[in-house]
């Protein structure tokens, strides 16, 4: 324009613009003022310091052609070249990553991952209302990441994402298999849209649209689009999950040497941790108390060496002799076999589980181990409030959530929250699974295990007919079992 300014629009609906201008503040961070910028203020104003300037009216806190190139990003990101804005930024990411600078590779991820989720808005912008769940996924070898877009009124409300890391590879794994129990886990107990737009077509779509008829009052559709606005926007969402698999499964993934070594730095080890191993209990008012233990080495899960406990000798719920006993077997086992033995312990809980685990690794002559402790803030199990050391356990070790260490440690902590949770449920599954299945004439304990190894569980064999049982328990027998879950679903019609 004559005024030498740059006008773009206009942006629809307003929200949209309100967006894009906090956007360019938080992310770009472009100046607001109109004072003349000649480098020579002593301090910058608090606009710098919440990070929405990037400061170039003092001298030495941004150079010229830093601002220009956030400058020259903006434009582009106003005139609507959104792909043209991410692959560059996309450029600029691995650049630095490859010459191991994390924290602005860090930085321009962040960028083109917001660029991209403002294209998203824009697009689904035009839209008419709608009560639509869109789905995509990307898969390579054994990894899938699967986004989840939530449009309700014609709006994107919701974005969630899930990760699988033990998936058949080749051949054997069944995308369509895949997508169908996906579909019917997940929507047993979340909110029911009136469509669901999926990438590919499975088995028992009409089977589960049925389902889901009856359980939302109105008629559901799972639609598997071709062409058209609604294959855009499943492709979008494809899009958006191979972006999520990057992050999650190769985009800076630092050499685990870097990570262990900041690891050890916040710990202060005087030797490298190269196998850590780490433990959590698991149990329900101290019904099915078992343990799970997992390995990492050199920065990795080493999931052959993962093993779960049932805990012997401790009756209801006591998470502290649990853990004694734990460690004590864990380790008492490692060193009659000759088996390595960790540089790093880590314990899911506060003092009183490290104390007991402290007094284990006393038994056994193995105090020169480090033992570290996971504490869980009140009411949020799935966060680390602090690490403790034992010995030091009026000193919490502080930590940058955003460290590459603490990443590690946070990814060790889960992984051992799930390894211990999966097996209790097993265990609490067989156990309702026997319990169940004794009230029926004919059923021993033999018979028991064939059902479950060939059903599965409870719900499975619950469904089944006679004849489907047959072959594993005999005629009679199986229409035994069959008689008592059809009676069992009569009584609760009645009731």
């Amino acid at each position: 324009m004559r005024d030498g300014s740059s006008y773009y629009g206009p942006f629809l609906p307003a929200t949209l613009a309100r967006k894009t201008l906090n956007l360019v503040n938080r992310a770009f961070q472009l100046r607001t003022c109109d004072i003349e910028i000649d480098g020579k203020l002593p301090r910058p104003c608090l606009e710098y310091h919440l990070k929405r300037c990037l400061g170039p009216c003092v001298k030495g806190l941004c150079t010229q052609e830093e601002y220009q190139e956030a400058a020259r990003d903006v434009k582009i990101l106003l005139e609507g070249r959104n792909k043209e804005l991410a692959g560059d930024l996309q450029k600029r990411m691995w650049q630095f990553s490859e010459n191991h600078n994390y924290e602005l590779a860090a930085k321009y991820r962040d960028l083109r991952n917001t660029v991209l989720a403002l294209g998203d808005q824009q697009k689904m912008a035009t839209i008419a209302d709608r009560d639509v769940d869109i789905l995509g996924f990307y898969r390579e070898n054994q990894w899938l990441a699967l986004q989840l877009f939530t449009m309700r009124e014609g709006r994107i409300v919701g974005r969630r994402e899930f990760f699988w890391e033990d998936l058949p590879e080749g051949d054997a794994f069944d995308a369509s298999e895949f997508l169908g129990e996906v579909l019917a886990q997940y929507y047993s107990t979340d909110y029911v849209p009136l469509e669901i737009h999926v990438p590919c077509d499975f088995e028992d779509r009409a089977v589960l649209e049925k389902v889901l008829t009856e359980r939302r009052g109105r008629r559901v559709k799972i639609l598997d689009p071709k062409r058209g606005q609604k294959r855009d926007l499943v492709h979008l969402v494809e899009t958006n999950a191979k972006v999520a698999f990057e992050q999650r499964f190769r985009v800076l993934k630092p050499d685990s040497e870097k990570v262990l070594g900041e690891m050890q730095e916040l710990l202060e080890l005087s030797y490298f941790p190269e196998r850590i191993e780490s433990f959590d209990i698991s149990n329900i008012s101290g019904s099915e108390n078992v343990a799970g233990i997992v390995v990492f080495e050199n920065g990795k899960p080493a999931r052959a060496a993962y093993r779960r406990f049932i805990i012997k000798t401790v009756d209801g719920a006591n998470d502290f002799a649990s853990m004694n006993e734990a460690v004590l077997r864990r380790y008492k086992r490692s060193v009659a076999e000759e088996k390595p033995l960790p540089q790093l312990i880590f314990i899911d809980g506060g003092k009183g589980q490290l104390s007991a685990a402290a007094a284990a690794m006393r038994e056994l002559d193995l105090e020169q181990i480090m033992l570290v402790g996971l504490v869980k803030p009140p009411k949020r199990h799935n966060e680390i409030s602090h690490l403790l050391i034992h010995g030091r356990e009026n000193e919490p070790i502080p930590f940058d959530r955003n460290s590459l260490a603490f990443r590690l440690i946070l990814q060790i902590r889960e992984e051992t929250h799930k390894t211990a949770i999966e097996f209790h449920r097993k265990r609490r599954e067989k156990r309702d699974f026997t319990s169940e299945l004794s009230e029926i004439p004919g059923v021993g304990e033999k018979r028991k295990m064939k059902l479950l190894r060939k059903f599965g569980s409870i719900e499975r064999i619950a469904k089944s007919t006679a004849e489907e049982l047959s072959p594993f328990v005999g005629p009679k027998t199986a229409s035994e079992i069959a008689g008592h879950f059809d009676r069992q679903r009569k009584m609760a019609k009645t009731v």
